[in-house]
């Protein structure tokens, strides 16, 4: 096709993230209204110890492998040397589980340490594979091994809970989606093991380094919301809090796939010395990622209630306030997402950690303060202002070696965009009873073709790149339009 490699990529990592989240949304709602909220909330449990201990087994080795493989000089030495520190680090990871066991299974009951054990061994395939054909530039296989490891992870679970597994399920289907992605991505990796030098070693360790603190502070505004609601109230909680975050995905669509596509080439940009580049392509980075955030977060906020209660049951929609903040929290994170992604690609991990590091802290400081007075709305107001935090400290670094601005015109189109939208679903609203899913989803498809209409119309820019793209494709642009 005759799209350049960034579009292409992106596409294909945009595809990959909508499919994956069609399926995450509709397996979700079975598992939710088959085991209700604590069962879920055990699994939510497992999924944040997996990545707690995953940090550790990866110790911010696979980005900087990443960025040195990307580099095209000695791929093949930088990997090796990635596979054997990955294999040290995962006995570190796996006796630091051990030495918590005891503690994780009073707060969550027997079983869950062997299926988070189990997921960090076969998470070093994964992550070996993923992260050598990633810093190839294989992204779209890169995006598609992980479709692979999601599809198969949802299919199995779906099974596993329908014959009565419950949480134990869910943990197997995820482990089983970890080992069939590593063996599709293991089919397209075109590096070899070859001998490696303390030299290879140092420069990964002193990339990775500063990579690890800021994927240490990543991870614990990940995760750490989630453990403390175990802590401080119930596996119930947790599957709300959970449930309403995963509902918000919708929104980081674009976001997700530009920072994949985008790290491995503003990483070659960087060490071209094109910096023009890299500026052009995070600012249309932040308008791509905006046009899908910003009317996922305004639809939500006016029917995330009825959404969450015709999807998950009743006992979800008790989350409603919780999504109304976590969608403002997705929008924070098209910033906060693309300029750390852009500080590590222009080998600035140490600023990178500043800002996640400082937000870290700000977090857990939150968490604690605010979970035992507000419960799960705490926790969501903990992470907007810990996103905030990291946004902003992580513009102040990046802005220092490019470029970092918004297209106004764009955005303000946008913006009017989604505000027409939001007049149009409050009338239905008014006038039309939600009682039923389809009378929701008629309203949710009335905001998107309003939405969409007025945008295009609005900024022609925007207009004719998706003219454009969509023609490429060979697919009918309407003359109407």
């Amino acid at each position: 096709m005759g799209i350049d490699p960034v579009r292409r990529q992106s596409l294909i990592s945009l595809a990959s993230a909508v499919g994956l989240t069609f399926f995450g949304f509709l397996a979700t709602m079975y598992f939710a209204h088959v085991l209700g909220k604590a069962a879920y909330g055990v699994y939510a449990l497992f999924l944040a110890y997996y990545g707690i201990f995953n940090l550790i087994g990866d110790g911010g080795f696979g980005g900087a492998a990443v960025k040195r493989i990307s580099e095209g000089r000695e791929q093949n030495e930088y990997f090796t040397a990635f596979l054997v520190l990955r294999v040290i680090l995962l006995a570190l990871s796996v006796t630091a589980l051990l030495a918590l066991r005891s503690f994780i299974d009073d707060l969550q009951g027997e079983g869950i340490v062997f299926w988070v054990m189990l997921a960090l061994i076969i998470a070093v395939f994964l992550g070996v594979t993923a992260n050598g054909i990633y810093g190839e530039g294989k992204v779209g296989v890169n995006q598609s091994g992980a479709f692979l490891n999601n599809l198969v992870k949802i299919v199995l679970q779906v099974v596993a809970v329908f014959f009565g597994y419950g949480a134990a399920g869910l943990a197997g289907g995820f482990v089983a989606g970890l080992f069939a992605g590593g063996l599709f991505n293991l089919r397209f990796l075109s590096l070899k093991l070859a001998r490696f030098t303390g030299h290879h070693l140092r420069n990964l360790i002193t990339f990775s380094f500063w990579i690890f603190l800021a994927s240490s502070g990543a991870t614990i505004f990940s995760y750490a919301d989630t453990v403390l609601i175990g802590y401080f109230m119930s596996t119930a909680d947790v599957g709300v809090y959970r449930i309403a975050f995963q509902f918000t995905a919708a929104a980081t669509f674009t976001t997700t796939a530009l920072r994949t596509t985008l790290y491995p080439k503003i990483s070659r940009w960087h060490a071209d010395r094109h910096p023009t580049w890299i500026a052009n392509s995070l600012s249309r980075a932040f308008t791509y990622s905006l046009l899908l955030a910003v009317p996922v977060a305004v639809g939500g906020w006016i029917l995330g209630d009825r959404l969450l209660y015709f999807f998950y049951g009743a006992g979800f929609a008790e989350g409603a306030a919780v999504l109304g903040i976590l969608l403002l929290v997705q929008v924070v994170n098209v910033f906060m997402y693309l300029q750390t992604m852009a500080l590590n690609a222009i080998d600035r991990p140490r600023e990178s950690f500043y800002a996640t590091g400082t937000a870290a802290v700000v977090n857990i400081v939150l968490d604690l303060a605010l979970i035992p007075t507000l419960g799960i709305e705490g926790a969501a107001i903990a992470t907007l202002v810990t996103m905030l935090v990291n946004a902003a400290i992580a513009r102040h670094y990046l802005a220092k070696q490019i470029s970092v601005h918004l297209e106004r015109g764009p955005t303000f189109h946008i913006l009017l965009a989604a505000g027409l939208m939001a007049l149009v679903i409050l009338l239905y609203r008014l006038l039309v009873p939600l009682a039923n899913v389809f009378v929701v989803l008629a309203a949710v498809a009335l905001g998107g073709i309003i939405y969409g209409l007025v945008l295009l119309k609005a900024d022609r820019g925007i207009h004719d790149e998706l003219r454009d793209l969509v023609v490429q494709l060979g697919v009918p642009w309407p003359r109407w339009l």
